[in-house]
């Protein structure tokens, strides 16, 4: 018998129940309705015709008044209306005697009805006021009241039957009630019971798999799961026990294998310098190597491991682990300022985030890698540059200067006539000795951002002002290149909290880039708009786009993209992305080749960076 089987057969004393119940029902309803109508059938049509008798009889008797009152003609029409209709209530009467004593009482209302009515019929006869107002009270009206005394008796008799037989009914219908309830819990506990008992010793098999199941989830691979029998289970249990003599086996064979490789794997990671730290994919630690334990103090034992961590170093980790569990990919780094400083006993270590997923067998990500690469000497050496970069652009502003104002007298005659040729070189000098300041400028900018020594101005800034005042020096060159300005900006987003002259900074840069990259016909529009608690703002052009392969690198330092018409020293980007971070903002590119580009960034709705006013790397 398969288990489907089992499980049916388990059920059927429960429908049984169910049967045995519904039968109780149907015949103890059927008995209930049936007493009520006994009761209707039986008392209900005599107290009816009882009831019409004395109506009819009553109007009789007002006919014999008005016969009395002299109304002889009106009377005899009266009586003539009312006489065959109570015959014909009394036949009914005759023929519905269903109460003890009902026969006796209907053959007195017989008897007076027959001696009211050849009474009556006597007292018609009378010709003289006199003696019919005599017949009326002397013979008349004691035979009315004989006759409605009959009928009153009757009426009782039926009136008394029905109020015994309704309280027969309401005590009927609470032994019903008390039958119906007791048959419930009966058919009910008895069903349940033998329903469990049999659901019980169909599914022990179960159990017993179950519990070899827990087992071999334990580690006891010699388990094995006894069951009986042909059904599904049992043939559940036969192909467990095969899977668990084949995990016997394999341990048997491979478990050395594992252990090695899994000691080969351990020492391959503990001989890496650069602490690594490995994520399962519900986000618990699964594996650290040895400088993880040294550098970060980072240890399995005890609970949560990264709590023993310093917070800042653990925000790092936890803000990689998320980025690649989350599907997006390998973490990279954007550079160095990304580092975060480790307190050790040789001095401070700076470590830059790295994070890579752990694919599965079936391509999804069942973990993630962290490393944390010791950027110490690398973050030096940019150091370094970046300061022998900022002195080498100071000593050069001395000499330039002087450079720029001795072609400016030349070019303007102080030193003496020049030729026409001669002027047009020192104009082609003193653009380039412009450009050359210009890149100058940059340098030092950029080195004043990134060492922290130049402080934001925050306050309230028009939203309007700073995108008018972005496009405002680009007029005239848009005008000559035929390309067209245009701004937008959301309603309700007047004002944005930050530092209104590296704003406008930024927004120029971007703007005079657009312009330079878009050809005649162009557009270039600058927008600002809501988003979340952040304020965005876009520079879109319709120019030539950026391949996708050089929008990684367009924020690094001295990075043109090749074939780019001659422009700056490729810093421009870099300085208004260290702007927009100082604010607390994120900036981007979305770039299409033959398209155009848009370059956006974001600013904190509320400014930012009030609390930490100065630039950070």
């Amino acid at each position: 018998m398969s288990l489907r089987d089992k499980l049916l057969w388990a059920q059927v004393p429960l429908a049984l129940a169910l049967l045995v119940v519904g039968v109780v029902a149907v015949g103890t309803l059927g008995r209930v309705g049936h007493a009520g109508q006994d009761i209707l059938a039986d008392n209900y049509r005599s107290v009816l015709a009882m009831q019409r008798i004395i109506e009819h009889l009553e109007r009789l008797d007002s006919a014999a008044l008005f016969i009395v009152a002299g109304e002889r003609r009106r009377g005899l029409e009266l009586a003539d209306a009312h006489l065959q209709p109570l015959e014909v209530e009394l036949k009914v009467q005759e023929d519905n005697v269903t109460e003890p004593g009902e026969s006796e009482a209907t053959v007195q209302l017989v008897r007076a009805w027959a001696r009211y009515r050849s009474t009556y019929e006597a007292f018609a006869a009378v010709e003289t006021p006199a003696a019919r107002h005599s017949a009326y009270f002397n013979e008349l009206a004691p035979a009315f009241r004989d006759a409605k005394a009959a009928l009153q008796v009757i009426l009782a008799l039926n009136q008394d039957a029905m109020v015994r037989k309704s309280d027969a009914l309401q005590r009927q219908s609470r032994r019903v009630n008390t039958l119906m309830v007791t048959a419930v819990v009966v058919a009910l506990v008895g069903g349940l019971l033998a329903s469990s008992s049999l659901t019980q010793r169909a599914l022990r098999p179960v159990s017993v798999l179950s519990q070899a199941v827990r087992r071999l989830g334990q580690g006891d691979l010699a388990t094995r799961a006894v069951v009986q029998g042909e059904d599904e289970i049992a043939q559940l249990a036969r192909d467990f026990n095969a899977m668990a003599e084949a995990l016997q086996r394999y341990r048997r064979s491979s478990l050395g294998e594992l252990l090695q490789a899994q000691a080969s794997s351990q020492a391959s990671i503990d001989s890496l310098p650069d602490p690594v730290v490995v994520f399962g994919v519900e986000g618990g630690v699964l594996n650290v190597n040895r400088a993880a334990e040294e550098v970060l103090r980072l240890s399995l034992e005890g609970g949560s491991a990264l709590g023993q961590v310093a917070p800042e170093v653990r925000e790092v980790v936890e803000r990689v682990r998320s980025h690649v569990l989350g599907g997006r990919g390998p973490y990279l780094p954007r550079g160095y300022e990304e580092a975060v400083r480790v307190e050790a006993a040789e001095g401070d270590r700076w470590l830059l985030p790295r994070g890579s997923p752990v694919y599965g067998e079936g391509g999804g990500v069942v973990g993630a890698t962290v490393l944390l690469q010791d950027v110490t000497r690398l973050r030096r050496f940019d150091e370094l540059k970046n300061d022998l970069v900022a002195t080498v652009a100071h000593e050069f502003r001395t000499p330039l200067t002087s450079l720029r104002m001795a072609i400016h007298l030349c070019a303007e005659g102080v030193a003496g006539p020049i030729t026409e040729k001669q002027a047009d070189l020192l104009y082609a000098a003193r653009e380039d000795c412009e450009r050359l300041q210009g890149i100058v400028d940059d340098l030092l900018d950029l080195s004043r951002l990134q060492s922290g020594r130049v402080e934001l101005e925050v306050r309230p800034v028009s939203t309007e002002a700073v995108l008018e005042a972005a496009l405002a020096p680009h007029r005239v060159a848009a005008e000559e290149r035929g390309v067209r300005l245009a701004m937008a900006q959301e309603p309700g987003l007047e004002r944005v909290e930050a530092d209104a002259e590296r704003l406008q900074l930024v927004l120029s840069n971007l703007v005079a880039n657009a312009v330079r990259h878009t050809s005649h016909g162009g557009e270039v529009v600058v927008r600002a708009r809501q988003e979340g608690e952040r304020v965005r703002f876009e520079v879109e052009d319709t120019g030539e786009g950026i391949a996708p392969e050089h929008q990684q690198r367009i924020f690094e330092k001295f990075y043109r993209v090749p074939g780019a018409s001659t422009g700056g020293a490729g810093l421009g980007l870099s300085i208004a992305q260290e702007i927009v971070q100082a604010h607390g903002g994120e900036m981007g590119l979305s770039s299409q080749p033959g398209v155009g580009s848009t370059f956006w960034f974001t600013l904190p709705r509320t400014g930012g960076a009030e609390s930490a006013p100065t630039f950070e790397r």
